[in-house]
């Protein structure tokens, strides 16, 4: 494996929720009481209005308010990404130069969903995207939910934009990803998009982890992953023996249902997701909690 590169925004990021009131308005209270949470407990940076955050149905000038109030309560503390990426490219820069207005760390990009455009079309899209402010930008890859994987050759050809510093992988194909590290120019970091992987994808040569699971795990991830870089290959396994039952528990509904729920539960209300998603059953948040106290009386050891 060649050299790991530095991981530009810290090595655990937590994909946060966004808090909603009970009036489906966004809870900016919680928001702000949440990013201390998370500092607290293992993230070193927040990607803000991303698809745990229900980025398609907050308004632009929701994710600027967010964006803004991300860097308020972070305060240096913890890096803050701004989620601009849409499936247009004209609103996306839009929402990258407030973001940059906003005094955010970096900027994320999704793939460009439904419109299924080819790969010189994405291509297009991140380059118009990155050139639009000084700030570096990750390129969030998943075809899962996009329909379009941003293939290997143009992932190559975005790493060598200078703005272009990283990519958030969930592409969920362990094996394509460490292909794709291996292909990248030295200093181009690539973060597991997808928390059952990050164990793999950081031991291929990963930097991190844009997380789910660290809202309810963060110290255990973070511990993992610096077993995974420490070569302690016997504790990043247990540590992930540990999480990946709460893994799987909150992806077992469209996530971030039973986050949300599981937050409300064991933490402290966040609100329900916004239509079209839904409240996740009963039966998900006792799931959850299950495989959560498995993580606390680890923690209490």
């Amino acid at each position: 494996m060649k050299n790991r590169p530095v991981a530009p925004f810290g090595r655990v990021l937590t994909a946060i929720i966004t808090p909603f009131a009970t009036d489906g308005s966004v809870d900016y209270s919680a928001f702000w009481k949440l990013v201390h949470h998370l500092g607290d407990n293992g993230s070193e940076g927040i990607v803000v209005a991303g698809t745990t955050g229900e980025s398609p149905t907050l308004s632009k000038p929701e994710k600027v308010a967010l964006f803004k109030a991300g860097v308020d309560a972070a305060k240096g503390r913890m890096t803050v990404i701004a989620g601009a990426g849409t499936y247009d490219t004209r609103e996306s820069i839009e929402l990258a130069e407030a973001a940059a207005s906003a005094g955010v760390d970096g900027i994320m990009a999704v793939t460009p969903y439904y419109s299924k455009p080819p790969q010189r079309g994405i291509a297009a899209h991140m380059r118009a995207i990155a050139s639009a402010t000084d700030l570096p930008l990750m390129v969030y890859n998943i075809p899962g939910r996009t329909a379009r994987r941003i293939e290997i050759e143009t992932m190559v050809e975005l790493a060598h934009h200078p703005k272009i510093v990283a990519t958030k992988d969930a592409v969920d194909d362990v094996a394509w990803t460490t292909e794709a590290i291996e292909a990248f120019p030295e200093g181009f970091a690539v973060y597991s998009g997808s928390d059952s992987h990050t164990k793999d994808i950081v031991a291929a040569g990963g930097v991190g982890v844009v997380s789910v699971t660290s809202h309810l795990a963060g110290r255990e991830i973070a511990a993992m992953v610096d077993a995974v870089i420490d070569g302690r290959r016997d504790d990043a396994q247990e540590l992930h023996d540990l999480v990946e039952p709460l893994n799987a528990a909150l992806f077992s509904e469209p996530s971030p249902m039973p986050l949300k729920a599981a937050l409300n539960a064991y933490w402290d209300s966040v609100g329900d997701p916004r239509l079209p998603l839904v409240p996740a059953e009963a039966a998900t948040t006792e799931l959850v909690g299950k495989a959560l106290d498995a993580v606390l009386e680890y923690r209490s050891r």
